[in-house]
């Protein structure tokens, strides 16, 4: 699914130079759950933006799906990640004068769909969220939690094959934290990967795999002991 080799990124501001990754390489696998770890600055935003191929890099090899995306133009790079991606971000990013609903359309509209699929895929995708009775609903009707869910919806609206998400539980309380966690692993249980940035240990500890980063690069892999026996069901 996602393979990265020895990735290098560097950012220049004049004469300044800041190595937000340095010969990072990691594997993530299709329909895994892994999560990804470290302090501020260790590269993890950076990892998720090249991941997402919102970012180039500067040096090494990335493979997604089986395919090279090193040297792809900014037009390969958007139709990849507009039909393989979706993206869960802290923020919610919901556009607060359209309802639940429109909300959900938006990136459907962007990838020309028919009126007509695009309301059987909001449907479909708002109530694996649960949340078919607030369809019509504004963001400011919700809670935080169920904003989120509004947010993750709109990502499985697009049937993506990898979720990429960058602290999905920031905004929220313990409780609602839970239920969004509770929710992703629900979606990996399906078959969707998702690889998930987080500084919460008990977030972490939900995945299959939690993965270090330090200084750009990778410092451990480890597997929650309480999920190894679990994983091997799957």
């Amino acid at each position: 699914m996602l393979e990265m080799s020895d990735i290098r990124k560097v950012y220049r501001t004049g004469l300044v130079e800041t190595h937000a990754l340095e010969g990072l390489s990691l594997t993530v696998d299709g329909g895994e759950f892994v999560s990804i770890m470290g302090p501020s600055g260790s590269g993890k935003t950076t990892f998720l933006n090249i991941a997402g191929l919102l970012d180039v890099f500067d040096g090494g090899t990335y493979r997604l799906n089986g395919r090279d995306v090193s040297r792809l133009s900014d037009r390969e790079m958007s139709e990849i990640r507009n039909r393989n991606v979706g993206f869960i971000f802290q923020s919610f990013n919901l556009i607060p004068d359209l309802d639940v609903f429109d909300n959900v359309d938006v990136p459907l509209r962007y990838r020309g769909l028919g009126a007509s699929d695009r309301k059987a895929r909001i449907e479909k995708a708002v109530a694996m969220v649960g949340l078919s009775s607030r369809l019509h609903h504004l963001p400011s009707q919700l809670s935080g939690g169920q904003q989120q869910r509004v947010a993750i919806a709109r990502v499985l609206a697009a049937e993506p094959k990898l979720i990429l998400a960058d602290e999905p539980t920031g905004n929220l309380d313990s409780l609602m934290a839970r239920e969004i966690m509770d929710l992703l692993d629900d979606i990996n249980k399906q078959g969707t990967t998702i690889v998930m940035v987080t500084h919460s240990p008990d977030c972490a500890a939900r995945a299959s795999r939690e993965i270090h980063l330090l200084d750009g690069k990778v410092v451990e892999i480890e597997r929650p002991p309480a999920l190894v026996g679990a994983n091997r069901e799957r």
